[in-house]
Protein backbone atom coordinates (compact mmCIF):
# COMPACT_ATOMS: atom_id res chain seq x y z
CA UNK A 1 0.00 0.00 0.00
CA UNK A 2 1.04 3.11 -0.89
CA UNK A 3 1.76 6.07 1.50
CA UNK A 4 -1.33 8.46 2.49
CA UNK A 5 -1.31 12.03 0.55
CA UNK A 6 -1.76 15.34 2.09
CA UNK A 7 -5.22 16.67 1.33
CA UNK A 8 -5.34 19.57 -1.27
CA UNK A 9 -5.82 22.94 0.92
CA UNK A 10 -7.33 26.15 -0.95
CA UNK A 11 -5.71 29.19 0.34
CA UNK A 12 -9.46 31.02 0.51
CA UNK A 13 -12.76 29.54 1.47
CA UNK A 14 -15.50 28.77 -1.65
CA UNK A 15 -17.58 30.94 -2.40
CA UNK A 16 -21.04 30.52 -1.56
CA UNK A 17 -23.69 30.95 -4.74
CA UNK A 18 -27.09 31.15 -3.76
CA UNK A 19 -29.52 28.19 -5.51
CA UNK A 20 -31.37 29.36 -8.39
CA UNK A 21 -34.03 27.69 -6.70
CA UNK A 22 -34.28 29.97 -3.78
CA UNK A 23 -35.92 32.86 -6.00
CA UNK A 24 -39.18 32.23 -6.50
CA UNK A 25 -41.16 33.46 -9.30
CA UNK A 26 -43.67 35.92 -9.10
CA UNK A 27 -46.89 35.62 -10.99
CA UNK A 28 -47.50 38.46 -13.61
CA UNK A 29 -50.66 40.86 -12.23
CA UNK A 30 -53.41 39.67 -13.96
CA UNK A 31 -52.67 36.68 -15.60
CA UNK A 32 -55.67 34.38 -15.03
CA UNK A 33 -52.81 31.19 -15.32
CA UNK A 34 -50.18 32.37 -13.51
CA UNK A 35 -53.15 33.22 -10.52
CA UNK A 36 -54.54 29.52 -10.69
CA UNK A 37 -50.26 28.28 -10.78
CA UNK A 38 -49.76 30.71 -7.80
CA UNK A 39 -52.59 29.18 -5.80
CA UNK A 40 -51.79 25.22 -6.63
CA UNK A 41 -48.14 26.10 -5.08
CA UNK A 42 -49.68 28.04 -2.15
CA UNK A 43 -51.89 24.73 -1.28
CA UNK A 44 -49.18 22.33 -2.07
CA UNK A 45 -46.63 23.93 -0.10
CA UNK A 46 -49.33 24.11 2.90
CA UNK A 47 -49.47 20.08 1.83
CA UNK A 48 -45.76 19.77 2.74
CA UNK A 49 -45.25 18.87 -1.44
CA UNK A 50 -41.83 20.23 -2.17
CA UNK A 51 -42.10 18.29 -5.54
CA UNK A 52 -45.20 20.17 -6.59
CA UNK A 53 -43.84 23.60 -5.16
CA UNK A 54 -40.98 23.20 -7.71
CA UNK A 55 -43.51 22.69 -10.50
CA UNK A 56 -45.38 25.24 -9.83
CA UNK A 57 -42.38 27.54 -10.09
CA UNK A 58 -40.92 26.60 -13.52
CA UNK A 59 -44.84 26.46 -15.00
CA UNK A 60 -44.82 30.11 -13.60
CA UNK A 61 -41.46 31.11 -14.81
CA UNK A 62 -41.68 29.16 -18.17
CA UNK A 63 -45.23 30.44 -18.90
CA UNK A 64 -45.49 33.13 -22.10
CA UNK A 65 -46.58 36.31 -21.99
CA UNK A 66 -46.04 37.63 -25.31
CA UNK A 67 -42.19 38.46 -24.68
CA UNK A 68 -40.02 37.25 -27.86
CA UNK A 69 -38.14 34.65 -25.55
CA UNK A 70 -41.63 33.22 -24.73
CA UNK A 71 -42.92 32.72 -28.48
CA UNK A 72 -39.65 30.52 -29.52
Amino acid sequence: MGAMTEPTKYPTAPAELPLWMDLEPVPVPGCDVCGALARERDAARRAGDGSKVSDCNVEIRRHPHGTKAARR
